[in-house]
């Protein structure tokens, strides 16, 4: 029997959640992952 894929969670602009969220072990077994850098500019401390 095939195995059912899971659906693939359409990501937009502004939702952190869900690039904050772990992978779980199945998805780091099968190496289905992605490492993600978040990168945050403070204008403030640009002199």
């Amino acid at each position: 029997m095939p195995e059912k894929k899971k659906p693939h969670k359409m990501i937009t602009p502004g939702m952190e959640d869900v690039l904050n969220e772990d992978a779980g072990l199945e998805e780091k077994k099968s190496g289905n992952y992605t490492r993600v850098t978040t990168f945050s500019w403070d204008e403030v401390d640009n002199r």
